[in-house]
């Protein structure tokens, strides 16, 4: 019997939440069986880019870019990041008088954005109803980016931001203009599935119901193991203190993680839908998830 193990390469942000949830894989805290896995720990716009040519076996994915990598990966059922009545926040220096008034202004002005396949960027087309002006910013210099008013000479107005910049924009004294998970429920009804892991689909069946349930293993691990999971993922909570860094790995890190459910799925559907309706995604995309094998 051969002792030689299946290399899977997992690509994923170099953000708390990723973190918490790969713990357990990361640091061997889980048998791998037949399975090395090894990390790259990369952007999300950079991931979304790299999966279009199938690089990584398992990665991370924007739910928006996914719409683009269905002939090379299907979705887990595990590793969701879904935004309950939350999510990316569009901030600025002016402080407005309504969300509708704010989204008004924006959709005039320039919008610093983390990438053009992050669910964030589509979400916010979907919420401002047209084109707009942006300049893409890395996902860590957007708030200072909106700060400034600029970013490389170009002027910046706003700013659309993800992962941590969600609890700490009001420390550079910016203001909420909206939050695309809270106006994406008021539409809908539903979370706003911003990320998941995807999985090749060139392994095979077996490999991919394994791997699948290595991940279940290792976000249940973090789950089960909070205080020892939370202390790996503080390393990468940029500006966080450790009760932030736990207010937002439970943000993304939740039962939502472990399955995305009926209602998960709804919302990958929903989202996908949405995007086709509105012209953002050229064709309409019915998600594949892995399915279990019992």
């Amino acid at each position: 019997m051969s002792t030689t193990q299946q290399l899977i390469r997992v690509g994923h942000s170099p953000d708390p939440d990723d973190a918490f949830m790969f713990h357990a894989l990361a640091n061997d805290k889980i048998p791998t069986g037949d399975y090395r896995f090894t990390h790259e720990l990369v952007d999300i716009e950079t991931l979304n880019h790299r999966a279009k040519q199938g690089e990584l076996e398992l990665t991370a994915v924007s739910l928006h870019a996914y719409a683009f990598l269905t002939e090379h990966y299907l979705l887990c059922p595990c590793g969701a990041s879904m935004g309950d009545q939350y999510g990316p926040m569009v901030v600025s220096k002016t402080k407005y008088g309504s969300v509708q008034e704010g989204i008004d202004a924006v959709k005039e002005q320039t919008i610093a954005v983390p990438g053009t396949l992050t669910t964030a960027f589509l979400s916010l087309r979907l919420c401002l109803g047209k084109d707009f002006d942006y300049v893409v910013v890395p996902f860590d210099e957007i708030l200072n980016a909106v700060e400034a008013g600029e970013y490389q000479g170009k002027k910046i107005d706003a700013g659309l931001i993800i992962h941590e910049g969600q609890l700490t924009y009001s420390d550079q004294q910016l203001s909420l203009v909206v939050d695309m998970g809270k106006w994406w429920y008021e539409e809908t009804g539903l979370p706003l599935p911003l990320g998941a892991n995807a999985i090749r689909k060139n392994l095979g069946e077996a490999t991919i119901q394994e791997v699948n349930r290595l991940l279940k293993e290792s976000i249940q691990y973090g789950l089960e193991h909070r205080q020892e999971a939370l202390d790996y993922a503080l390393q990468y909570g940029r500006d966080l203190d450790r009760s932030k860094a736990d207010h937002f790995v439970g943000m993304y890190v939740n039962d939502w993680t472990l399955d995305f459910g009926p209602r998960g799925r709804e919302a990958v559907r929903t989202l996908l839908a949405k995007g086709y309706e509105a012209g953002v995604l050229p064709q309409l995309i019915e998600p594949e998830f892995v399915e279990s094998s019992s």
